[in-house]
């Protein structure tokens, strides 16, 4: 187990209260909704009401004809400006409008101008596409072999080292395909006394932050600048990805980021960038694009995955040989499935120790919405698999689902599937501090009547994404007042507070004294993106190799100035002495990148797969009503390893927004489609948590842990408190009333016809 190294006392582990959140409770923080320029036009978009066909003719002749409308263009306009207008993270595969054919319904066909965003939406009426359909397909197993091939040629972006490999199979709907072996499965399942094969399904959500996407593109044509105002995760991804399609240097385009009001992932890499700014460069208008909560349903949602899961396991309830087949639904266009399917097929086998392993994880086109990254990456679904099954194996072999646990859970200095050696990573911590919290060896009593209690755990891991770059800059001024300056983006999480910690521990000042400056790619350095709890780690180290910079050449300085090496004096005086006056300032620069081993292209090892790993673990009690099917969560326990925290209060937010979202995913989201089209796309018929949904009793413990080669012992956190939500609800559901649910949600309808099923089957008997 690890154990917490001891901090001085400091910045580090202490309390700070979030550095913005008196301009945002006052009103006074800024996003990019409240951005508006001179001349400004709106745009509005005219979507596919097809999920796959050729497109024949789209005639925008009559929308140009309405009062106020500035102009209205299809992708024939772009392509005279932008010859090659494709983008993506990982396939230049998505087109700013549609060109030759649409994918999915909802796809953006043409747009309308204007500088009143009422009219430019009236006038998306008036405009008519004919179509000649094409055979679709919807079912990401149905993709592997489907005739409707969404995508006739595939172009890899070759952007980001762990993506470089990306071919795609030509004739196929496979964007990705990662395949890991480790021993002989096969031989497993002959040599085990028993065989477990479940198949387990989650359904397509949305993201839904509270701020829907915008962005507004200002080109300069005659400087040859754009300035690009947007609610991004990933700003130096926005200015590298418009370079390349405009064909210009980087330092011709500039991306500033406000306050975020939520991201989740649905806000990275391009989103709406390119299209404001293809128009902005056609019209010479600044262009501003704001969402509508229906729109973000058709621009990036989160992965349905199919999960057959087949465990070899002996007498004593070890696995001994696990296969797993995940089929990602990835949906028109890859955005960055392909990442996910690979990363979260590094630990589809769990977090156990399993001689023979056999994982294949595939990232597949279909005729819906796109899928792209979404808080978890991809793990939430694999832990709802492989943590259900456990608790069946246990149920079946009558052993105590914390035992089987234990009997199977790898331990540090172990290597994973992979092959990459476990370290720093408090699965036995995690999950006995959990069997602690949940009073686990006293039996809890079912219950009696038509109501009836039960409990479940769950425990999961998930891989960092890497390599990936974060830099920094910390500034110190003559008057010794000290600036941060990074690009990874606040989006809620607190990170601007946790990074000032770290800059304040470093150069012993008070955090709230720090300055840190919201992204802007004109004066802050790059950042691969604000996503899978990487910020902590990456842009961390990075912010304190930046801050040890600045404290070195101030060291520097003092000892050019006479005053010593040893000056442990106020700042200003060292630069008063310097210079003869208060002037002058100092920068400390800081880049941060962790090795990696890519996958062997044989048989998918790698002895170095991740720089940390994320521990998370959920306990629920709850009651299910077996006449209506309607669940009562009582208690809900969430421990997660996150290393030594560096702001425990902002680390318990991190918990309880993780578990809700997941908690949403569980029992009610899920995005309803017909025949391709979503027919649920608003809050009042698209069911989020609300207070009445929680856990009446909800609590959370950051395990004390420490992650050596984090910035001060600390790691990622975002993440942790969704991996076992969802298992952990079922296998209490399970424990309660003897039902086992496979497929996400689990409404109370599904779970009453899942129990008459059961009862039909006995009454049968």
């Amino acid at each position: 187990m690890n154990a917490r190294i001891p901090m001085q006392e400091g910045e580090i582990g202490r309390d700070v209260k979030r550095l913005e959140a008196k301009a945002k409770v006052t009103g006074r923080a800024k996003y990019t909704h409240h951005t508006k320029l001179a001349g400004m036009l709106y745009v509005k978009v005219f979507r596919s009401t097809v999920a796959h066909a050729r497109i024949i003719k789209v005639d925008v002749s009559q929308a140009k004809k309405i009062e106020g409308v500035y102009d209205a263009f299809t992708s024939a306009d772009i392509i005279k400006f932008i010859p090659e207008p494709y983008y993506g993270p990982a396939f230049l595969d998505q087109p700013i409008l549609a060109i030759d054919k649409v994918r999915y319904v909802g796809e953006p066909v043409a747009v309308v101008l204007s500088s009143d965003p009422h009219i430019a939406e009236y006038a998306t009426q008036f405009i008519e596409a004919e179509y000649e359909e094409l055979p679709a397909v919807y079912d990401e197993v149905e993709a592997m072999t489907s005739k409707a091939i969404v995508h006739d040629e595939l172009r890899p972006s070759g952007t980001f080292p762990d993506l470089k490999h990306l071919q795609g199979k030509k004739n196929t709907n496979i964007a990705l395909d990662y395949h890991l072996k480790l021993g002989d499965v096969e031989q497993s399942f002959k040599d085990a006394d028993f065989v477990f094969e479940h198949t387990f399904k989650t359904q397509q959500v949305m993201h839904t932050p509270l701020e829907p996407m915008v962005s507004l593109a200002d080109v300069n044509l005659s400087e040859q600048r754009v300035t690009i105002y947007t609610a991004s995760q990933s700003p130096s991804f926005v200015r590298l990805e418009i370079a390349r399609l405009l064909g210009w240097r980087e330092n011709q385009v500039r991306v500033v980021v406000a306050h975020l009001g939520g991201g989740f992932g649905a806000k990275l890499y391009i989103k709406l960038e390119a299209l404001v700014t293809a128009l902005s460069m056609m019209t010479g208008k600044p262009i501003k694009y704001s969402q509508t909560m229906e729109e973000q349903f058709y621009t990036i949602t989160k992965h349905p995955t199919t999960f057959k899961i087949k465990s070899a396991v002996n007498k004593n309830g070890k696995i001994i040989g696990r296969r797993c087949d995940v089929w990602w639904n990835g949906g028109a266009y890859a955005d960055i499935g392909p990442r996910v399917t690979q990363k979260s097929g590094f630990t589809a086998s769990g977090p156990y120790e399993i001689d023979n392993v056999e994982i294949e994880s595939y990232a597949l086109y279909t005729n819906r919405p796109p899928s792209g990254a979404l808080r978890g990456f991809g793990i939430p679904q694999l832990v709802w698999a492989y943590e259900s099954q456990i608790d069946i194996i246990a149920r079946e072999l009558s052993i105590d689902p914390l035992e089987i646990r234990r009997i199977n859970l790898l331990k540090n200095g172990r290597p994973q599937a992979t092959g990459t050696i476990m370290k720093d990573a408090g699965l036995e911590l995690v999950l006995e501090r959990l069997a602690t919290r949940m009073n686990w060896s006293t039996p809890r009593p079912q219950g009696g009547g038509t109501v009836k209690s039960g409990r479940g755990i769950a425990i999961g891991f998930k891989a960092s994404v890497a390599p990936t770059t974060s830099t920094a800059l910390v500034t110190i001024n003559a008057d010794g007042s000290c600036i941060l300056s990074m690009s990874s983006v606040d989006m809620g999480q607190g990170s601007d507070t946790a990074m000032a910690q770290i800059v304040a521990e470093v150069l012993q000042l008070k955090s709230e004294n720090i300055r840190v400056i919201n992204p802007d790619t004109d004066s802050t350095p790059y950042d691969m993106a604000t996503l899978g709890s990487r910020s902590v780690f990456h842009m961390g180290n990075a912010v304190k190799l930046a801050a040890e910079d600045a404290k070195n050449k101030l060291k520097l300085l003092a000892k050019e100035a006479g005053l010593g090496d040893d000056f442990s004096g106020a700042f200003s005086d060292i630069f008063i002495k310097k210079y003869g006056m208060q002037a002058g300032s100092l920068v400390g620069f800081g880049a941060y990148v962790p090795s990696y081993t890519p996958p062997d292209k044989k048989d998918g090892s790698t002895t170095n797969a991740t720089p940390f790993w994320m521990v998370g673990a959920t306990g629920v009690e709850l009651e299910v009503d077996t006449q209506t099917g309607h669940i009562t969560i009582l208690r809900m326990i969430n421990i997660v390893d996150c290393g030594n925290p560096l702001n425990p209060a902002i680390v318990e937010t991190q918990l309880s927004g993780a578990a809700i979202m997941q908690l949403g995913f569980s029992l009610t989201e899920i995005m309803k489609l017909d025949n391709g089209q979503v027919t649920n796309a608003s809050f009042s018929d698209y069911k989020i948590p609300g207070f009445s949904d929680l856990p009446i009793a909800f609590e959370n413990e950051i395990a004390e842990a420490y992650q050596s080669n984090g910035p001060f012992g600390a790691k990622g956190v975002g993440e942790s408190a969704t991996f076992g939500v969802s298992p952990a609800i079922a296998n209490a559901i399970d424990d309660a009333i003897g039902v086992r649910m496979f497929e996400l949600p689990m409404t109370p309808e599904s779970v009453f016809m899942a129990l008459r099923e059961k009862l039909n089957k006995r009454a049968g008997a």
